[in-house]
Parts: structure tokens; sequence; C-alpha cells
């Protein structure tokens, strides 16, 4: 019986060791060396400061930038340690009136718009981090952008072509817009 415990006691070390040190430690160092980017965030810096993460949204509500995809966590927005979906069914007048509130912000920050609003800026994403839009979220905002920033919207509209990703290998997930890069892009025009 004590050798099937020191045994065990034995395994138990030799895997701890494994996975739990051996492991990490090679994955975190080839990480580290041939990812550096992906495996320190994803930062965004400016001026040797991190202002935000490619992979994390951020909240904006002033017209004269473009407003990414509603978030799903609380106490604040794009919480990553709270990172959830809505849980809230189709059927639910919770879910209903979120939706009805967010459409009311956006024709109030544009009442000239009367174009149908993108589902991406009424609902939140499955984790409730997306820092994504669809370019039709995009061109639902051109315009109030444009006007805010004193922009014509053709200069707009070549800073969201220019920061339009297609598919993955060409194939995999839809076309999307880094709200916070975009943003950012806009505000460097600016500046010049």
């Amino acid at each position: 019986m004590s050798r099937l415990i020191r045994n065990a006691l034995s395994m138990l070390l030799v895997m701890t060791a494994i996975t739990g040190v051996a492991y990490p430690l090679v994955v975190t160092g080839v990480a580290q060396v041939l990812f550096p980017h992906q495996a320190n965030g994803s930062l965004i810096m400016r001026d040797g400061k991190p202002i935000g993460s490619e992979l994390i949204g951020q909240s904006f509500d002033d017209p004269k930038y473009f407003w990414g995809r509603p978030s799903a966590t609380t106490p604040q927005p794009y919480n990553g340690t709270a990172s959830n979906g809505s849980n809230l069914g189709p059927t639910n007048p919770a879910l209903h009136d979120a939706v009805q509130h967010r459409i009311d912000a956006l024709h109030k920050a544009d009442p000239s718009n009367n174009t149908a609003v993108p589902t991406d800026l009424v609902t939140a994403s499955g984790s409730g981090l997306d820092p994504e839009i669809s370019p039709a979220a995009t061109q639902y905002q051109i315009a109030r952008v444009a006007r805010a920033r004193k922009l014509s919207v053709d200069q707009v509209q070549r800073l969201v072509a220019k920061h339009t990703q297609g598919r993955q290998l060409g194939l995999l997930g839809e076309p999307r817009v880094n709200v916070l890069q975009l943003n950012l892009a806009l505000d460097k025009l600016q500046a010049k």
C-alpha cells in the first residue's frame, strides 16, 4: 500500500512539474519569441503608453467617434473580468428595451440618418468585449462622424476602407473594422 501511495505522489510531482511549470514556461517563451505583440495582449500604444488592446473594445459615445458594439459587461462596459453574454432571449422585454434605448441614442446623435440601424450597433456580442463592428455599422455612422469632425464624407470613407479587414484566409469570419484603431486614425488625420 505504501508503495502505491509513493508511486502516486511521485507521479503527481512529475506531472505537476511538467504540466504546471515546464510546459507553461516553454509555451510562454515560444510565444514571446515568435508572437511578442499577441503574447503581450495585442496592445495599441500611443507615445509609448498603452491605450487599449486590439482584442477588447472600448466605450465611445462622442459623436465625433465611431461607436462600437455594445458591451454586456457590468459594472463598467468592456470589463474583461466580467466577460459574458447578456443571456437575454429574443422574447425578453429587457432585451427589447435595451435595443430600443440604443437605437434612440443612435438617432439622437444623428437625427437626419433614416437608414436601418445595423444589428451589431444595438446588440452585444457573446463575450461583451467585441472590439470590431461590421462595415455596415461603420457606413451607418460615417455621415455623423464626418459632420462632427468637419471632414468630408469621402475622407472618412477612405479611412474606413483602409481599416476594413477582410475574411481570415479569404473565407473565415466576416469583414470587420476595429473601432479603436479607426478612431485613433481619425484623431491622427485631424492632428495633421
